[in-house]
C-alpha cells in the first residue's frame, strides 16, 4: 500500500540510527519483551485521525490551511472523505501500529438531512471495516463528534435546547452502532464544548444532570447491542469553553459517582490538560489510577507556556517516565483497558509529508524510553522500599487503625496525651529526585 506517501516506507526499528536518521524507531521495538509484556502489548499506540486527517494546519487567527494532502481537493464531498480514508491507512500501516483512534465525523460529512448523514456513514463503515480486514487494524477508540458543527456551540449533553441535546443522544447512538462493527476497543466521550462561559447563563446543576443522563442511555444502550467495548471519559479544563463541567479526573469522577455511573465509566486522561491547569503532566494520570479509573492515556503534549491546547508530538522522557510509572503499577491495565493514543499535532510550519511520520515516531519513542526506564524502576525496587519505609508508622499498632479507618477523635487525643509531640520526619525530596534520575538519564546502559 503506496499512493499517498511514496517518499516514505515502513517505519522500521533501528537502534544505532545517527541523529539525522528521524524516519525510524531507535527505542520502539514492538517485538522487545519489558516487564513480562512485549512493547507492542504495554503501549498500543494509536495515531488520532482527527488531529492527522482533519487538521490543516489551521491557528486561531492567522492565515488559511497550508497543510493539504495530495488526497485532498478542497471539499467536504463524500469522495474527498473515502480519499482521505485511504491515506490515513496508509500511514497507519506504514508506522507499523495495530490500533487508530477516530470518530464519526472522521469517516463521513454531514447530509443534508439525518438520513443521508447515516447512510454516508454506513457506507465509510464498510469501507473501514474492509480496509481493517486488509491491515490487521482496528480503533482502540471510536467516538461521536459532539463538538465540530454549529449545532453545538453551546454545548451537546448540556445544550438548554432540548432539541441538540436529543441530536446529540442520537449521534452517540449511530457512533456506538459504528464503534460495535470496527470493534472498537473503547468508546470515548470527549465534550470540550459541555460547559460555560458565563454562569449568568446556565443551571449548572440541570446542566451536570443532562450530562449524568447522556451516560445512563449510553450504558443501556451498550448493554441492549452487546457492544464490548469500554466507556472513557476525557476530562478537558477549558478551551473553547471558559470553564467545561468535566474539567479534571476529580471532578469527573465525582460526577460518576453522584450519578451511580462509576463502574460503568474509567478515564481517558490527556495529561497536557493537567499541565493547562497549571499542574504537573502526570497530575491527573496520577489521580485517576488512584480510585483504579485510569482507563487509556493521551500521548500528546503542550507547551508549558501557552494556557491553552497545543497538541504538540512528545519528547519529554522525564515527563513520560512518571506517566510510565504510573501505568505499570496500576492492575487495571490488565483487563482490557489501556493504550496511547497519539493525539499530536504537527506544526503549522511542517508541511512535507514525511513530518506527519517524524511527529509520531518522536513521540512513540518518547514513550518507548519511558516504558523501559519505568520497567527498571519497578523491577528494581528502590522506589517501593522507600515509600513502605516513609509510611512504616501505619503498619502497625495505632496508625494501623487510623490507615483502617477504625478510631476516633477521643481515641486520637488520648493517644497524643500519651505520646506527646510529633517528631518531624524528612520528606527526603531530594533523594527520590535522585532516584529518579538515576532511571530517567543512566550512567550506564
Amino acid at each position: 500500500m503506496s499512493k499517498f506517501f511514496n517518499s516514505v516506507g515502513r517505519i522500521e526499528y533501528r537502534p544505532d540510527a545517527g541523529p539525522e536518521d528521524t524516519l525510524v524507531y531507535r527505542h520502539y521495538n514492538p517485538a522487545e519483551t519489558v516487564h513480562g509484556r512485549t512493547m507492542e502489548e504495554w503501549l498500543r499506540f494509536s495515531p488520532c485521525y482527527f488531529n492527522m486527517f482533519r487538521y490543516f494546519g489551521t491557528d486561531d487567527h492567522y492565515g488559511n490551511h497550508p497543510m493539504v494532502g495530495n488526497w485532498e481537493d478542497g471539499t467536504r464531498s463524500f469522495s474527498n472523505y473515502q480519499r482521505r480514508m485511504q491515506a490515513a491507512f496508509e500511514f497507519f500501516s506504514k508506522l507499523g501500529v495495530r490500533y487508530y483512534s477516530a470518530s464519526d465525523r472522521d469517516f463521513a460529512p454531514e447530509g443534508e438531512s439525518w438520513e443521508e448523514t447515516c447512510s454516508m456513514l454506513e457506507e465509510a463503515t464498510t469501507m473501514a471495516c474492509n480496509m481493517q480486514q486488509q491491515t490487521g487494524m482496528r480503533p482502540l477508540y471510536f467516538a461521536a463528534d459532539l463538538f465540530s458543527h454549529p449545532r453545538y456551540m453551546n454545548g451537546a449533553a448540556t445544550n438548554p435546547d432540548s432539541h441538540v441535546f436529543a441530536f446529540a443522544c442520537a449521534q452517540v447512538k449511530r457512533a456506538m452502532d459504528m464503534a460495535k462493527r470496527l470493534q472498537a476497543e473503547h468508546f470515548v466521550f470527549f465534550h470540550p464544548r459541555d460547559g460555560y462561559q458565563s454562569p449568568l447563563q446556565r443551571q449548572m446543576y440541570r446542566d451536570i444532570q443532562h450530562m449524568g443522563h447522556l451516560y445512563r442511555m449510553a450504558v443501556q444502550y451498550r448493554e441492549k447491542i452487546g457492544y464490548k467495548g469500554h466507556l472513557l471519559i476525557q476530562p478537558k479544563p477549558f478551551d473553547p469553553m471558559r470553564h467545561q463541567y468535566e474539567c479534571d479526573a476529580m471532578s469527573t469522577m465525582q460526577m460518576l459517582r453522584h450519578f451511580g455511573m462509576e463502574r460503568h465509566y474509567k478515564l481517558y486522561i490527556k495529561p497536557a490538560h493537567s499541565r493547562m491547569m497549571g499542574r504537573p503532566y502526570y497530575h491527573d494520570v496520577y489521580m485517576a489510577s488512584a480510585f483504579n479509573m485510569l482507563g487509556m492515556v493521551d500521548a500528546a503534549d503542550s507547551y508549558p507556556e501557552i494556557n491553552g491546547t497545543s497538541d504538540i508530538c512528545a519528547s519529554n522522557v522525564r515527563d513520560a517516565t512518571y506517566v510510565m510509572k504510573c501505568y505499570l503499577e496500576q492492575s487495571g491495565m490488565q483487563y482490557g483497558y489501556g493504550g496511547f493514543n497519539l493525539s499530536c499535532r504537527i506544526r503549522r510550519e511542517s508541511i512535507e509529508p514525511r513530518d506527519m511520520f517524524h511527529g509520531m515516531v518522536l513521540t512513540m519513542d518518547t514513550y518507548a524510553r519511558a516504558l523501559k526506564n519505568a520497567a527498571r524502576m519497578l523491577s528494581d525496587g528502590y522506589f517501593a522500599r522507600n515509600l513502605q519505609q516513609r509510611y512504616i508508622s501505619y503498619k502497625s499498632g495505632f496508625g494501623e487503625k487510623l490507615d483502617k479507618g477504625s478510631t476516633t477523635f477521643e481515641e486520637c487525643e488520648d493517644y497524643i496525651m500519651k505520646y506527646g509531640e510529633c517528631q518531624p520526619q524528612s520528606s527526603r525530596q531530594e533523594h527520590y529526585d535522585n532516584m529518579f534520575n538515576y532511571y530517567v538519564y543512566p550512567t550506564k546502559q
